[in-house]
């Protein structure tokens, strides 16, 4: 794997490129961190597995992180790496997307913004564990509680209260369980049984089959938060990394069209 860094969107992004990556294609991946923590140096090894598996050449935006930029630096930032990709010439249906945890729920963000930009949609997107409301009024947040090895209620709250602030946390490009996901790319969401966040997946997954979006969920029984980072010691984590590859690469070569119609008034 042939690692550089350079810029994307106007923020330091580091590249990753497969021995074996294909002529076309590129994968745009958002990190995970609660928005906080975080950055495309303490994700390379997940990152540069997805690419691997897939083929394809990645980059990874290391976007705004709160507190000392809230919401929306980070959403700004996912857009600018989006439009940039397709700007320098890469076709939509030739760039997928992909993010963990914080970040999943940011590459549903971004192509919120892109699609009120006027921009294509990528070829397809999966996300990983995606928080996908700050709101945190998923059951899980509570009923998970004991099984959860990673986050407490808490936790989350607090990377929250520091994104967000006292700004609207059901804000469709905060939580896109609330928002309108007509016109996405077809999603892939893998999640763990035993993670806090569990219904922010099942949740934005039922969003987007509502809103005609072609959507696959898959949920992981025994498994934490952003599991696939055991790949090499779970094989849960190998079998869903093979999975996600697969879906990507299978959408390759397929155009999405922007929505034409705005985010519905809440």
């Amino acid at each position: 794997m042939v690692t550089r860094q350079t810029l994307l969107g106007g923020r330091p992004t580091l590249e990753l490129e497969p021995a074996k990556a294909r002529d076309r294609g590129r994968l745009l991946y958002l990190h995970g961190g609660g928005y906080v923590i975080g950055s495309p140096r303490t994700h390379a090894g997940l990152v540069g597995e997805l690419a691997r598996r897939a083929g394809l050449r990645a980059v990874s935006v290391d976007y705004r992180l709160a507190p000392e930029h809230p919401f929306p630096a980070a959403v700004d930032d996912g857009l600018a790496a989006y439009r940039e990709l397709l700007a320098a010439g890469t076709a939509p249906q030739d760039l997928v997307m992909a993010g963990d945890s914080a970040g999943g729920g940011l590459v549903i963000a971004t192509l919120l913004a892109a699609r009120e930009a006027g921009l294509p949609q990528p070829a397809a997107v999966v996300v990983f564990s995606p928080w996908a409301d700050l709101t945190l009024a998923g059951a899980t947040i509570r009923s998970k509680e004991g099984a959860d090895p990673i986050f407490t209620e808490a936790d989350l709250r607090a990377y929250a209260d520091l994104y967000v602030g006292a700004g609207d946390r059901a804000h469709p490009l905060v939580s896109p369980v609330f928002a309108d996901l007509a016109g996405l790319p077809p999603l892939l969401v893998q999640a763990g049984a035993n993670e806090l966040l569990l219904d922010d997946a099942v949740r934005l997954a039922a969003r987007a089959g509502a809103d005609d979006v072609e959507v696959t969920l898959e949920v992981g029984s025994g498994l934490p938060h952003v599991f696939q980072h055991h790949y090499g010691l779970l094989g849960e984590a190998d079998a869903a990394l093979d999975r996600a590859a697969r879906f990507l690469t299978a959408h390759l070569g397929t155009e999405h069209p922007a929505a034409d119609r705005p985010e519905p008034v809440r």
